[in-house]
């Protein structure tokens, strides 16, 4: 182990320390660069050859690439660098100071999910990487929690990083092999305001919402009718109506009005057919009607993947916690690495439940059983 690395509680705390909000309000949006650096100076110390690789179009976002090894299997440990926006009124110390308690470590990002790679540097120190029979790398992507981009740009590149990844997000130390994708769509009507008192004035868009609303309502019971999955604690996909917005007072007949939804289908249920069938349905509805409709799409959307069963990182996973490979309703970025060609598994030491809330923390009781998975892992895929 090099001499001037760090130990584990050093590295948490420079971790966290380090600002590195993600959000699409540019006001809240940060550059993720000096949790990259900490990582790229560690990951070098071991021996990692290392990349940090800036994102086009995206100032002050860097994705890095830390390998070792080489080979045409080998194992990937990737996650994201970035945390959301917080509250920093809500919680009771500091979010960007490592803080010890109740045998607990308090901070944004302890579980959700910068911590992680601290765990990761930790269980590679005692490992010889000079006798790697196959490659390990260690992704740290950016912007994982807004757009998605750091990952999308490692895929588009056209790399192939490794056959087996696991992605540290926190599942409670249980894998997880499948997850709901994540869509949201924004309505838009698009009316004719008038004086209330005659409404041959106008063309009302919060009428005509209401009966959009309707339509999705019904569309929803079709979907949860058509698809289930009973391996997610919430067996059908969910629509949730988030958002609604429209006219600006009493007496004018509303002239337009917004409405935003968010869809998480499951697995085998592709985005772009589900934007397609609600798209036929609303323009079917109205056709007739004086309103124009506008659909958007706020961000491309997160796929619902699925690992299969019998993959040998899902029998390992499970070899070694001892639990059976579950489902989870959140997204992740472990479809864009099955799409780079890996057999990928969720699994990490936090918990989700503390993901996105204030007083964020991880269980100390959850540190050495992830760095002895992780060492064990390694072991397999790569020694």
């Amino acid at each position: 182990m090099p001499e001037l690395m760090p130990p584990l509680r050093s590295m948490l705390e420079r971790l966290i320390a380090a600002p590195s909000v993600s959000s699409v309000n540019a006001g809240w949006d940060q550059s993720n660069l000096g949790v990259v650096e900490h990582l790229a100076t560690w990951l070098e110390q071991l021996g990692f050859g290392v990349e940090v690789l800036p994102l086009a179009g995206s100032p002050g976002k860097y994705n890095l690439v830390a390998s070792a090894g080489s080979g045409p299997n080998g194992l990937i440990l990737s996650g994201h660098t970035d945390t959301v926006p917080f509250d920093e009124q809500l919680w009771h110390t500091d979010p960007l100071r490592l803080t010890e308690r109740d045998d607990r470590y308090y901070g944004l990002g302890t579980a959700d999910m910068k911590a992680f790679f601290g765990l990761v540097v930790e269980a590679l120190k005692d490992l010889d990487l000079r006798h790697l029979k196959q490659p390990l790398v260690i992704l740290a992507t950016a912007d994982e929690e807004s757009s998605m981009c750091g990952v999308r740009s490692l895929v588009d590149s056209g790399r192939h990083f490794g056959r087996y990844a696991l992605i540290g997000e926190p599942t409670g130390l249980r894998p997880v092999r499948m997850h709901k994708g994540v869509s949201m769509e924004t309505i838009r009507l698009h009316g004719r305001s008038g004086h209330s008192s005659n409404p041959a004035l106008g063309v009302s868009a919060l009428e005509g919402m209401h009966l959009v609303i309707g339509e999705i309502l019904a569309w929803r019971r079709e979907l949860q009718s058509r698809f289930r999955n009973p391996l997610f604690e919430v067996d059908v996909p969910t629509l949730n109506l988030g958002h609604i917005h429209g006219g600006d007072n009493p007496n004018r007949i509303c002239g337009q009005c917004e409405l935003q939804i968010d869809l998480r289908p499951l697995p085998g249920m592709q985005l772009d057919l589900l934007r397609g069938e609600l798209a036929h349905k609303l323009e079917r509805l109205l056709e007739k009607s004086e309103l124009k409709l506008e659909l958007t799409s706020p961000f491309e959307g997160i796929p619902a993947m699925e690992t299969d069963a019998d993959a040998e990182i899902v029998r390992v996973t499970e070899a070694l916690t001892g639990q059976p490979a579950g489902a989870a309703a959140f997204g992740t970025e472990a479809p864009y690495l099955k799409r780079a060609g890996a057999e990928t598994i969720v699994l990490g030491p936090g918990d989700i439940d503390q993901a996105h809330q204030p007083d964020e923390f991880l269980g100390l009781a959850r540190i050495r059983p992830m760095i002895g998975l992780l060492q064990r892992l390694v072991r397999h895929f790569c020694l």
